[in-house]
């Protein structure tokens, strides 16, 4: 009897010592990831809150190296080559730290991402790049310390950190149109409709020479004539318009319109209509 006893003392101690309480954590982790073109942007930071406390001045004091965030460093990490305040940052994870003050932050790179905290020892070898924003007042405060990657173009966003009633925000660019031109170059050897199409759109939206993507867009579209495609047939419509055929651009639309409604697709059978409307 005295054993059983034992043994069932034994188990029940085990299991008392095996047990853990989970409760949820005072700043939660987070990741971030973005593509900005072509490059890949991710932030793996902890949230911390304001929970009634004051932050900036008082919490995160003003004019020293804060680890932006809470527990572990932030880490911010570029699959390409970026460029801040016209210095360039190579591809990689770097630690984000940053020094508030009250008008201004300075936003510091560094290339040690595994401190936990800041560094026992700061190393002014390990800054890969800093940069000085402005930080912006809000009409709202913020409970959860936020890292944001906004203004998304094709060649830049902004990496932006928001606490308490603080703003601030790094632009950075990417090298979305070197890479696009290598593909350009590279795929236009041997081309296919969908190459033609793309290049043609890129050119488009970039802004860049509409003639050459009026080439592009044709092209496209006569190689899947025997197929047309509707989505084609819209962009060439924009393409020459911009590029001053008019009448090519509303033969164009038209075109897309049957397709559309053939395919039932509402939302550019709406397009076509009201860019046939405004010509």
């Amino acid at each position: 009897m005295k054993k059983i006893v034992l043994s069932l003392f034994v188990a029940a101690l085990t299991l008392t010592t095996n047990a853990q309480i989970k409760t949820p954590a005072p700043s939660p982790t987070s990741k971030l990831e973005q593509a900005v073109g072509l490059s890949d942007v991710t932030v793996e930071y902890s949230r911390p809150g304001m929970r009634d406390r004051a932050i900036f001045g008082n919490l995160v004091p003003f004019d020293k190296v804060w680890r932006t965030g809470a527990n572990e460093n932030t880490k911010v990490t570029f699959s390409t080559d970026v460029t801040i305040d016209g210095k360039e940052l190579k591809k990689g994870t770097y630690a984000l730290y940053t020094k508030p003050g009250k008008d201004a932050w300075e936003v510091i790179f560094y290339t040690d991402a595994t401190n936990w905290g800041t560094p026992q020892k700061w190393d002014a070898n390990k800054v890969a790049l800093s940069t000085t924003v402005k930080a912006d007042m809000m009409p709202m405060k913020i409970e959860t310390f936020t890292i944001t990657i906004d203004d998304l173009k094709n060649d830049s966003a902004v990496l932006g950190m928001l606490w308490e009633n603080v703003y601030v925000g790094v632009k950075f660019n990417t090298p979305t149109d070197k890479a696009v031109e290598a593909s350009i170059a590279a795929t236009m050897q041997g081309p296919k409709a969908g190459d033609f199409y793309s290049a043609a759109v890129y050119y488009l939206q970039s802004d860049k020479d509409i003639k050459k993507a009026a080439t592009w867009i044709n092209k496209a579209v006569d190689m899947t004539k025997d197929k047309p495609r509707f989505w084609y047939l819209r962009q060439q419509s924009l393409i020459l318009a911009k590029a001053g055929d008019k009448k090519g651009a509303v033969k164009a639309a038209k075109a897309s319109l049957a397709g559309a409604e053939k395919a039932g697709n509402a939302d550019y059978i709406k397009m076509n209509k009201e860019f046939l409307a405004k010509m």
